[in-house]
């Protein structure tokens, strides 16, 4: 393995790949329902889940698609996702290894590109982006779910902070602000916004990553001094459990 990002990213998300299958944050939530609902309306052949980590978009869109190929840059997490897929009897589910920045696919090959919880960990988000759009066709759908960073500095700081130290295949947390640019950019046009607040445990978040114990004693040392404006955003509690915000993005090809 590499010591590249993308090989920092594989050497952290492909001794977990299991965790991520089983997450209850990522299996469930009101984002993929939004997803699921709007794939039932979209009569999609060819879907891309693009940074699939456990497969959970893929698995929501099967049904609703001729075709679903799961992608992400690492090959452990790709295995766990097609065995999860033929034990749920999802024979149209393919998989693919390959970063976001450079898809091995033709321009305009997926009517639907679907990516969630997965752009803070590309090395370049709007290459990332610009591929996303590249594959998909003229007119076609896309669905970005992300942890959005709150747009003020001082809550911004705090939330990357906790991020690298919880997670070192991090790159950024984007603000909405970031993101409707980068998509305008790539040649999207933004047709829904959905925010929201997650709950996250903070032993069940830094067990997942298998964070290291010095790390997260100082993700806890930031929180209690953390100023009162960082503990009222992101309602940090007595053990460390605090709110994230994500935002769930519709757009359209332009």
């Amino acid at each position: 393995m590499t010591n590249s990002h993308h090989g920092v990213v594989a050497e952290q998300y492909g001794q977990r790949a299991d965790a991520y299958v089983t997450s209850a944050v990522h299996a469930s939530g009101a984002d993929l329902d939004q997803i699921e609902a709007a794939l039932r309306g979209w009569n999609a052949a060819r879907v891309l889940d693009l940074g699939c980590g456990g497969g959970h978009v893929a698995y929501r869109a099967a049904p609703h698609a001729a075709e679903v190929v799961a992608v992400d840059v690492t090959a452990q997490m790709l295995e766990a996702v097609a065995r999860n897929a033929a034990e749920r009897g999802l024979a149209n589910i393919a998989t693919r290894q390959a970063p976001a920045e450079r898809l091995p696919f033709p321009d305009g090959h997926f009517d639907v590109v679907l990516s969630r919880f997965s752009a803070h960990h590309w090395l370049d988000a709007e290459a990332g982006l610009r591929e996303a759009r590249r594959v998909l066709t003229p007119g076609g759908r896309a669905v970005f779910v992300d942890i959005v960073a709150p747009g003020h500095p001082l809550l911004d700081t705090h939330l990357q902070a906790v991020e690298l130290l919880r997670d070192t295949s991090h790159v950024r947390d984007y603000s909405a602000a970031e993101w409707m640019a980068a998509l305008s950019r790539a040649g999207f046009a933004v047709t829904g916004l959905t925010p929201r607040r997650l709950r996250m445990d903070f032993a069940v978040w830094t067990a997942r990553t298998d964070t290291p114990d010095l790390r997260a004693q100082a993700i806890r040392a930031l929180q209690d001094l953390a100023s009162d404006e960082v503990r009222r955003h992101f309602a940090i509690e007595a053990d460390g459990s605090f709110l994230l915000d994500s935002l769930t993005i519709e757009a359209e090809a332009c």
